[in-house]
């Protein structure tokens, strides 16, 4: 009988339906990259089946943003190339762009704004803007507004609002080298704002940061502890003017591995390939063979991405189905 290696024996924890460890997802960390996707992908097929979550991502109110994170061209603390600057988007401009993802097959619309967050009367507007989605478009409308209050989004909600992101970009203990204008414990205080006010959450990170391995594992399960089932992957691609410009973008096997190591410690979740994936040179096929199973099509906040009908056909082909992940 052949001797189980580590991966089957905590592909089989996994499958038994407990959680591993970050003792135990830091010793997968190092093991065969060929041996720990093909099991990322096995637990993927088991516990998700065929289906992929894909979504949009609108700008909504871009530039100016008073906050320093180090990766972002909309900061008004760098340099980067002329990046246009404008408000919150109108109620007809949003609902223009939710018709025209839905005709193209997209089943989420993600509303997105710069800034630490938007003002009350900024929320009421838009609460009218997704009424507005909700009552001629069939789509789900998702919304990345900020440090926002449970108050605030119980209105999203009822304005038919289904999802909130706010990525947690690193560990805690990395945060504070990759921005200083907000805290971690900001961040997790409003996804348990959104939680309460009966949101799902979604919230992830950016890999290539200067962050450890342990940084990014120590990422997902603070992720997994405040229950988040759609986890963005996003690859940096360094943006000159920002102090990230220099940064070296991941390789493809490292990509890899992480989408495989989130699979193992997310085993039910939407471990969703976000910017930066046009990098890795084969538009993400690799990653969503080694765990992925969710991602963001079309172009990012600012920089470009990969059309939705190149997404939808290479999903195709990879015999995926296009539907909205269970959270």
């Amino acid at each position: 009988m052949t001797n189980m290696t580590n991966i089957d024996t905590l592909k089989e924890k996994v499958l038994r339906d407990e959680w591993i460890t970050k003792e135990e997802a830091i010793a997968l960390s190092t093991e065969d990259l060929s041996a720990l996707t093909a099991a990322a992908n096995e637990i993927r097929q088991l516990k998700c089946g065929d289906g992929f979550d894909l979504c949009t991502i609108v700008n909504g109110k871009c530039g100016r943003c008073s906050e320093d994170c180090k990766y972002c061209a909309q900061s008004v603390h760098y340099q980067s190339d002329d990046l246009e600057s404008y408000p919150l988007l109108s109620t007809e401009e949003l609902v223009a762009g939710a018709a025209q993802n839905a005709k193209r097959g997209v089943l989420r619309y993600s509303i997105v704004t710069s800034g630490k967050r938007l003002s009350d009367t900024e929320v009421d507007a838009l609460c009218e803007s997704i009424r507005a989605i909700k009552s001629e478009v069939s789509i789900e409308v998702c919304i990345s507004l900020g440090l926002l209050d449970e108050a605030q989004f119980r209105k999203l909600k009822a304005a038919g609002a289904s999802r909130v992101h706010c990525n947690l970009e690193s560990s805690q203990r990395y945060f504070p080298e990759v921005c200083t204008t907000h805290t971690y414990e900001e961040k997790i205080a409003t996804l348990k704002a959104a939680k309460n006010a009966g949101l799902s959450i979604c919230s992830g990170g950016i890999l290539g940061l200067g962050e450890t391995m342990e940084d990014r594992i120590d990422m997902v399960l603070t992720a997994r502890e405040l229950g988040v089932k759609s986890i963005p992957v996003n690859l940096l691609n360094p943006i000159p003017g920002t102090p990230y410009e220099h940064h070296k973008p991941l390789t493809r096997e490292e990509a890899c591995r992480c989408v495989a190591l989130f699979r193992f410690l997310i085993p039910d979740g939407a471990i969703r390939l976000a910017g930066g994936r046009g990098l890795v040179g084969d538009k993400g096929e690799s990653c969503f063979t080694s765990g992925a199973n969710a991602a963001i099509s079309g172009d990012m906040l600012t920089t470009a991405g990969i059309t939705i009908e190149t997404d939808i056909q290479l999903l195709h082909d990879l015999g995926f189905q296009i539907k909205l992940s269970n959270d």
